[in-house]
């Protein structure tokens, strides 16, 4: 019985020493992970630059020049002023439209709430380019050559074309400028400068549009053989009371064919031509006050 005793506790011993055994090697053996998933990085999309809603570029010239619009408030009524259509020629028509820019930047709270104001102050930048070498840029009367001959080939665009008389407002190829044929171009909207104005214009429909030419001094009202409207008959006598400027029906000096506040007019669009008395005043206190009569108006 003893022996039986003494050999199962030498079993015992045995089997312990090999359950160590066992751990012990589990315990050295490589221990193998497994695969992990490789996550490739997805692509970000490209961060796209805010919009400046301040300002279009609604096309471009001849000479690829932009021109742009500038926007003043956040109302529906839009009242658009346009210098500049003549180029180098009408030179402080541009810087009238620069200084109504610098009071609506300086003094937003200007434009009432229901009405957006916007300025294009160059709509034929190669033609003062020509006149100031600035193109579409700011620039002061310094920069004016002092050259008649330049000044005059600054009033047409890089064609050759004079830009009020290339609308859709008894257009003709050859239009008459006080007493020399100027070219209208080859078809109504032949050129870029008024096409992009055209493609705002029927994109936008601003409720009143004001573009200043020099030089004679006065406020006309726009028609297309359809009678000045009652909208721009109040339009012109707003403008011209609070200014000073004599108010007209028309411009009858001599023919015009293919004129932008005409062809305004024939879309129904109030429309008005103020003309500076000079070819050098911006007539600033003049044209203020019309313009704070029109946002007086067009704010009811």
């Amino acid at each position: 019985m003893k022996n039986i005793l003494i050999i199962l506790i030498g079993v015992g011993i045995i089997l312990v020493g090999v359950y160590v055994w066992t751990q012990r090697s589990q315990d050295t053996l490589p221990v193998t992970e497994e695969p992990t998933e490789t996550v490739e990085p997805q692509p970000q999309p490209e961060t796209q630059p805010p919009v400046d809603e301040t300002k279009t570029v609604i096309g471009a010239s001849v000479q690829k020049r932009d021109i742009t619009a500038y926007h003043y408030g956040e109302g529906e009524k839009e009242l658009l002023f346009v210098g500049g259509i003549h180029g180098g020629y009408s030179w402080n028509t541009s810087l009238l439209a620069y200084e109504l820019m610098d009071l609506l930047e300086a003094n937003p709270n200007v434009v009432p709430k229901n009405i957006r104001v916007t300025v294009i102050p160059v709509l034929n930048p190669d033609g003062l380019n020509k006149v100031t070498g600035t193109g579409a840029s700011r620039f002061i009367a310094q920069d004016v050559s002092a050259s008649k001959d330049t000044q005059i080939a600054g009033r047409f665009n890089a064609n050759g074309v004079d830009l009020n008389r290339n609308f859709d407002c008894d257009w003709q190829s050859k239009g008459i400028w006080q007493s020399t044929t100027v070219s209208g171009g080859s078809k109504a909207f032949s050129e870029q400068e008024s096409q992009a104005f055209k493609n705002y214009i029927e994109t936008r429909k601003p409720a009143a549009v004001v573009v200043w030419y020099s030089a004679a001094g006065g406020v006309y009202a726009s028609n297309c053989h359809n009678g000045v409207s009652p909208a721009t008959r109040v339009l012109t006598n707003t403008y011209a009371k609070a200014s000073g400027y004599k108010a007209y029906d028309d411009f009858d000096f001599y023919e015009i064919t293919g004129d932008v506040t005409n062809w305004l007019a024939k879309n129904n669009i109030p429309a008005i031509s103020v003309l500076l008395t000079t070819h050098q005043d911006v007539e600033w206190d003049k044209n203020r006050a019309g313009i704070d009569a029109l946002l007086e108006y067009y704010s009811e």
